[in-house]
């Protein structure tokens, strides 16, 4: 048996966070971290500072709605 050392997600889907759009990403989607994790946010701009819902949680990223 294999143990797996994969950090979880520091966030969960359903719940909201606010968050800073950093970046954005090759199809258009803002860029938020938190504590260095992604989530894709569609219909943002650098700079930013929203309310966001976590829609899908992925194992290195996570996708959110503006709420």
């Amino acid at each position: 048996m294999f143990e797996r050392d994969e950090p979880t997600a520091p966030v969960e889907a359903g719940e909201t966070y606010d968050v800073v759009i950093e970046d954005i990403a090759k199809k258009g989607d803002g860029i938020a971290r938190i504590e260095g994790f992604v989530i894709f946010v569609p219909g943002t701009e650098v700079g930013d500072e929203l309310t966001v819902k976590v829609t899908k949680v992925m194992r290195k990223f996570a996708f959110a709605e503006v709420e």
